[in-house]
């Protein structure tokens, strides 16, 4: 149950407005991860007849295998297919931790990324981005039986579990919380039943869906987010050809229903545009 809904701190918003396998085919000598990629061409990819696409493949309902070890599905991972479809090439998934997956981009180990990556200020300078495809608010999670955090102010001092390189870091670093590092949200969940940490700050939608599959009593959102995310697929910087096919791409997705049947398969709701995910969040707010 959400106890409490709030416009984040004007601190917690600039965050959130400027702010989760083997060796991987690349387009050539990807360098390590510290250099600059190859902006990555539509004519390169369409001549190789692949879409190299990153993911993590262990955050759900996003990209995730099937009991824990079977096929590779998911909202992003049927987005992307859906997006190589219409753009007339295969796409070949290749998995790693999302600690590495931006860092993977710049060094050229993928065309694409495919994982809620969020659109912040700071990442436009490194990267390029599609137009946003998912839409969701941020939420604090803790333990259902503490009702000590009921505003962003009140995460000073706190500590919170977190991926490193993730939005939801940031806004937690800038709150003034203390950072336990994470792999994923199950291991923050973990965390927080065991007491060694006080939060965590996720999507609104992992939370649901982790909810759906465990009725996990023990946890519970403290507060929400007012201000929307806005994830999209990311590019080495300067793809703009590859970025301008996959927009026109979504765009024909979302023209055909496609985009909003399955936004509907995975969280029950279209969240593919802010006016629709602002709807599908007031409604299904109003059976808590």
């Amino acid at each position: 149950m959400i106890r409490r809904s709030i416009a984040v701190t004007a601190a917690a918003v600039a965050v959130l407005a400027t702010a989760a396998c083997g060796e991987p085919q690349t387009r050539g000598d990807a360098g390590d991860s510290e250099s600059s990629a190859e902006p990555v061409t539509l004519e390169e990819v369409q001549e190789a007849g692949t879409l190299v696409v990153g993911t993590e493949g262990t955050y759900p309902p996003f990209t995730y295998h099937e009991g824990g070890s079977g096929e590779l599905t998911g909202y992003d991972v049927d987005v992307a297919e859906a997006v190589g479809e219409e753009l007339g090439v295969d796409v070949q998934f290749e998995e790693t931790q999302w600690d590495a997956l931006l860092s993977g981009l710049t060094a050229g180990r993928f065309d694409m990324l495919a994982n809620q990556v969020t659109i912040t200020e700071e990442r436009r300078e490194d990267y390029t981005f599609s137009e946003p495809y998912t839409y969701s608010n941020g939420v604090i999670v803790t333990r259902s039986d503490d009702d000590s955090i009921t505003a962003f102010e009140d995460l000073e001092g706190t500590t919170t579990a977190q991926s490193l390189t993730s939005n939801w870091y940031g806004m937690a670093e800038e709150a003034g919380a203390e950072i336990e590092p994470v792999e994923g949200w199950a291991q923050s969940v973990d965390l927080l039943e065991q007491g060694r940490v006080d939060a965590t700050i996720n999507d609104r939608l992992s939370y649901l869906n982790y909810q759906e599959e465990e009725n996990n009593t023990n946890i519970a959102i403290a507060v929400q987010t007012e201000e929307q995310s806005r994830a999209a697929m990311a590019f080495p910087k300067g793809s703009g050809s590859l970025a301008d096919a996959v927009d026109e791409a979504l765009a024909a997705l979302a023209e055909d229903g496609t985009l909003t049947e399955l936004s509907e398969k995975y969280f029950d709701g279209d969240y593919t545009t802010s006016e629709a995910a602002t709807a599908a969040g007031a409604e299904e707010g109003s059976g808590d």
